[in-house]
């Protein structure tokens, strides 16, 4: 096994262990009040521009909150003559790339996007951030504002440089799939739509914090750095579950698999060079969140708030069945923006 497969399988198992923990704490019922907010508004800048291809321009826009240049990869569609929404796609663990999303890469998004009415929008490098505002910098992982950046200073320059019509959806795999609705939740009607593919939803008490703090840990990070110990109110204010009344108005797409190994998890499918992780380290990852899909679709029901589930079986945490799911959820996304 290479380093940075050594490495990756390492993180997966960290990420592994949390989960089975959430497992535990969905099945005991566990969850905890929402609170707090975010920061003050701050004024971003697009340094410079470059082209990647005829429908893919990479920004590099300057974030005064975390105080450097974050590359931004955007898709614009063949005819782009008219006001558009925007559709921001967030990755989970392994955006390592300092040059292409893993959407890019990981599926055939710049082909199926080509002919929809929208910019996608995929900023790099949020490694075991959450896409969220630290209360610290981090000695390991540096200075993370991601909910500022995301909210805040990005979307209008999106609207700006691309034509932009000011409806937006935000969609993410795994860390960013909660990330997603974290951040849809904590800003009613700022997304008129949210798409999670295998997330967990929960952040109260331990049993809730050891997936994020798994994710964090997994890079390298102190989890304590990101929203304070395990008693700050910052970790209720952070959970879904908590604050699922806040998504009611919005268009709500959330999938997950069952754990159970598919056709895309036997030997021999393209990409798939260990299907013993795949299905084990996968396969216990999606379980989990499995059972955080069913814990949020209960409160979401139990408030009268209407979303569209999925369950996929059978299906592990892999990019295979999220692109499935990407191509799924488009008639949901596209109604909601009315795109």
């Amino acid at each position: 096994m290479s380093g940075d497969s050594g490495r990756r399988s390492r993180r997966r198992f960290r990420v592994y262990a949390g989960l089975l923990v959430v497992a535990a704490a969905v099945m005991t019922g566990v969850v905890g009040d929402p609170g707090s907010a975010h920061a003050a508004p701050q004024k971003a800048t697009i340094e410079r521009t470059a082209s990647e291809g005829t429908d893919l321009t990479a920004l590099y826009v300057y974030s005064p909150a975390m105080r450097k240049t974050i590359k931004v990869q955007v898709l614009t569609p063949a005819h782009a003559d008219r006001p558009r929404p925007s559709l921001y796609l967030l990755s989970g663990l392994g955006e390592e790339d300092p040059q292409n999303s893993m959407w890019l890469r990981k599926t055939d998004a710049r082909r199926f996007y080509a002919d929809k009415n929208v910019n996608v929008v995929m900023p790099l490098a949020g490694n075991g951030s959450l896409y969220t505002d630290w209360e610290r910098d981090d000695p390991k992982l540096g200075r993370y504002q991601w909910e500022t950046f995301l909210i805040d200073e990005l979307p209008p320059l999106i609207d700006e440089a691309f034509n932009g019509n000011g409806k937006r959806a935000i969609a993410g795999i795994s860390m960013g799939a909660g990330a997603g609705l974290v951040l849809a939740a904590r800003h009613p009607g700022f997304y008129r739509v949210v798409a999670s593919y295998s997330g967990c939803y929960t952040t109260t008490g331990l049993a809730g914090q050891a997936y994020p703090r798994g994710i964090v840990t997994a890079f390298g990070g102190n989890p304590d750095n990101m929203w304070g110990p395990p008693n700050d109110p910052r970790w209720a204010a952070h959970d879904v579950v908590s604050l699922a009344g806040n998504l009611r108005g919005t268009t709500v797409y959330i999938s997950s698999g069952t754990g159970m190994p598919g056709k895309y998890d036997k030997p021999g499918y393209p990409g798939n060079g260990d299907p013993a992780n795949r299905q084990v380290v996968g396969g216990g990852i999606e379980f989990g969140t499995y059972l955080c899909t069913r814990e949020l679709q209960s409160r979401l029901v139990a408030s009268g708030i209407p979303a569209t589930i999925r369950y996929v079986d059978p299906g592990t945490h892999s990019w295979p069945y999220w692109r499935d799911q990407q191509r799924q959820s488009w008639p949901t996304i596209a109604h909601g923006l009315n795109s």
